[in-house]
């Protein structure tokens, strides 16, 4: 029996054998071609690998989770092709005849959106217990089969590589540059990506971006997790193949057993792929992103941020240091004011978090004094807060016990002198629900900076069969606290931020309206993350410092701004302490955006020079909406005070081409029609302009 399904743009086949065991022999942008599966090759096509402890192994596997038993045993049950309010629901139902293990695959096809989310459920139907080692969320073989062109040479795979103060590093290879050269039909190496712990982006995001240049299709994917997670590329059957899932035993110490009648949901995972390149896909998951985002006011008015850290106060706020601040903040814009870390505590404060009471010392009047004065300057009043931690000096640890936190082999787990609280224990929600009272109720905050400092590691022995167990549970249940948060105060903006973007993920983003995107303290180098950052969440949600020094001249300033304008304005930098003249050059910039931020929240990215790096003399970012486009062009380093940038999407077309930020420029700019490309001159390095494109149909 064939299923097929064919849904915006997808083509997605499913082949139940006579002896009943299922395949998944297609899943991409273009129809099937019968041919490009042989008779030898077809048992590779695996729809789901699922291995427990005491099963065999085949094949030769290597690392690798193909060829899982009793995954090579599943038979087919049932299957569900049904619609709901998202779109089109595609189930099927297998089961092993020996253990009586049973595994759905569920595919949620979004509108008009050429994404799906996948997840596996399994369910203990036996008598006896069953431990779980590793179970696909999505699994897919011949991703390299259309086309003639030997996988060597037509494959490309893009990966995000990620870190502190370096965040979105945008990498594309062959997959010989990776090693794993078509020598044989198959092998032991496997190209992989893995997170283990509380960071879930701390080396690489969560997603990757494979493109077949022959055939101009491409697949792409993002996992949704706050915790581990893992991606794999092999080859089988002279075939490649991808694996994707949650946390697995042998790369992220996760070990589950089910009891008869108990079931496990694996990590949801979105799948993609469109014809074109990076462009379209992105474009596909920025459309995704906003279907499963909590709905929300703050995506959608996209209000000014100010937070008195970066380049400001450094986490040492007092009362006399903020007024003059709030004072700045509401004269050039903003509308959210965020005190930042420190508020809590007098002196060094790192080790001794948890109770989160205001210091008198910092605010003799009380916090609520500066609250109240932030919201009488027609702003909304934040505060900064590490709720997930406790300090190992903290004045709260006398209240706890050691349940609360995070432990293995009987020890409570630190990192970077701080205790990991449990969200499974309920006295940790009623601890971390009374923080949020306090601050929304008697206090009247309307924003919190969720800070998240450490990496609490591969996670905790209690309550849990293994400590990977244990961090998935523990992820799980932060994200209900989250849910029930939101559901209390929906009016609430909490930000996410890890050290910056140490968990950029859409486990926490479709829940978040707002994300840090780095604590990179160079304005320079900010600009190429500023600019990768819609590849990794929408741009509305992709919060950007902007920090002028306060020592510095007008065109530090215009860097500045022009990193955040087209994203989420995180504005800092001491701005009482600015000359007038760069002053009117913040507020110039923040009116702009006023002007422009409702496009931004419907807008799709674009890149004319390709992602950038670090390493580039010139960046440029786009947002395309409608019959707009407006384009933010850096000239970091190099020679040459021209570039040429491609806009195919201007041509045959009359546009209308302005310098939008500054108003007063030295810059140059020229439309060549022939070769659909705007041509930029900045006269000077590290300057930046924002142009906006009008075009005529």
């Amino acid at each position: 029996m064939r299923i097929e399904v064919v849904e915006n743009g997808l083509y997605m086949v499913v082949s139940v054998e006579v002896d009943l065991d299922v395949l998944l022999l297609h899943f991409g942008a273009l129809p099937f071609e019968e041919a490009s599966i042989k008779e030898n090759q077809i048992a590779g096509f695996r729809l789901i690998e699922v291995q427990l402890s005491g099963e065999d192994r085949a094949e030769y596997h290597g690392r690798s989770h193909r060829a899982s038993f009793p995954g090579l045993r599943l038979k087919y049950v049932k299957h569900e092709d049904s619609r709901n309010e998202m779109g089109r629901k595609f189930e099927i139902t297998l089961q092993d005849p020996i253990t009586n293990l049973e595994a759905e695959a569920h595919y949620q096809f979004y509108n008009g959106i050429a994404a799906v989310r996948c997840w596996t459920v399994i369910k203990n139907r036996g008598a006896a217990p069953i431990e779980l080692e590793y179970v696909s969320s999505f699994a897919l073989t011949g991703l390299a089969k259309e086309g003639k062109q030997d996988r060597d040479e037509k494959m490309l795979l893009s990966i995000p590589h990620n870190g502190w103060q370096s965040e979105l590093q945008w990498r594309t290879y062959t997959l010989p540059e990776l090693g794993l050269s078509h020598v044989a039909t198959r092998s032991s190496k496997r190209i992989s990506c893995s997170n283990t712990g509380s960071w879930s982006s701390s080396e690489h995001l969560p997603m990757g971006y494979l493109e077949n240049k022959e055939a101009g299709t491409s697949l792409f994917w993002q996992i949704e997790n706050n915790g581990s997670w893992h991606w794999e590329i092999i080859d089988q059957f002279d075939h490649l193949s991808i694996l994707i899932s949650g946390p697995t035993e042998h790369d992220n110490h996760w070990w589950k057993k089910l009891q008869p009648n108990e079931e496990f949901i694996s990590v949801p995972v979105a799948v993609g792929s469109a014809k074109g390149e990076f462009e379209q896909a992105i474009a596909e998951l920025t459309h995704y992103r906003r279907a499963i985002r909590r709905p929300n006011e703050d995506n959608r008015e996209l209000k000014i941020i100010f937070n008195d850290y970066m380049n400001c106060l450094w986490a040492d706020p007092t009362t006399a240091k903020e007024l003059p601040l709030i004072d700045a903040a509401a004269e050039v814009g903003c509308e959210y004011f965020c005190i930042d870390a420190g508020w809590y505590d007098a002196g060094e404060w790192w080790d001794g978090v948890g109770q989160w009471q205001p210091s008198s010392e910092r605010f003799p009047e009380g916090i609520k004094f500066v609250l109240d004065y932030i919201r009488s300057k027609g702003m909304i009043p934040g505060l900064w807060l590490e709720l997930e931690v406790v300090g190992i000096n903290s004045l709260l640890l006398p209240e706890t016990t050691e349940d609360w936190f995070f432990k293995r082999h009987g020890k409570l787990v630190k990192d970077r002198s701080r205790y990991q609280l449990d969200f499974r224990h309920p006295e940790v929600i009623n601890h971390a629900n009374e923080v949020i009272r306090r601050l929304v109720e008697d206090y009247g905050v309307g924003y919190i900076k969720m800070d998240y400092n450490i990496n609490a590691g591969i996670g905790t022995e209690t309550d849990a069969d293994s400590v990977g167990d244990g961090l998935l549970q523990h992820n799980r249940a932060y994200l209900a606290w989250l849910d029930n948060i939101f559901a209390r105060y929906p009016q609430l903006v909490i930000e996410n931020c890890s050290s910056g973007g140490m968990r950029m993920d859409y486990a926490l983003l479709s829940r978040h309206s707002i994300q840090s995107t780095s604590d990179q303290e160079d304005y320079v180098k900010y600009a190429q993350i500023a600019a990768s950052s819609p590849t990794a969440l929408t741009p509305e949600q992709s919060a950007i410092w902007s920090y002028p020094l306060s020592e510095g001249d007008d065109e530090e300033v215009i860097f500045n701004m022009v990193n955040a304008l087209l994203l989420r304005v995180h504005q800092s930098g001491h701005l009482a302490k600015l000359s007038p003249r760069r002053k009117s050059l913040v507020k110039e910039a923040l009116d702009y955006y006023k002007k422009i931020r409702l496009d931004i929240a419907h807008s799709l990215p674009f890149w004319p020079l390709g992602l950038p790096t670090q390493q580039d003399d010139w960046i440029t970012y786009g947002l395309h909406y409608g019959n707009k486009m407006y384009l933010a062009v850096w000239r970091i380093k190099g020679d040459s005070a021209t570039i040429a940038l491609p806009l195919p999407a201007v041509s045959a077309r009359n546009a209308t081409i302005k310098c939008a930020y500054p108003l007063e420029n030295d810059a140059a700019w020229k439309w060549n029609d022939e070769v659909d490309e705007l041509t930029v001159t900045l006269p000077k390095l590290l300057t930046a302009r924002l142009f906006e494109i009008q075009i005529e149909n």
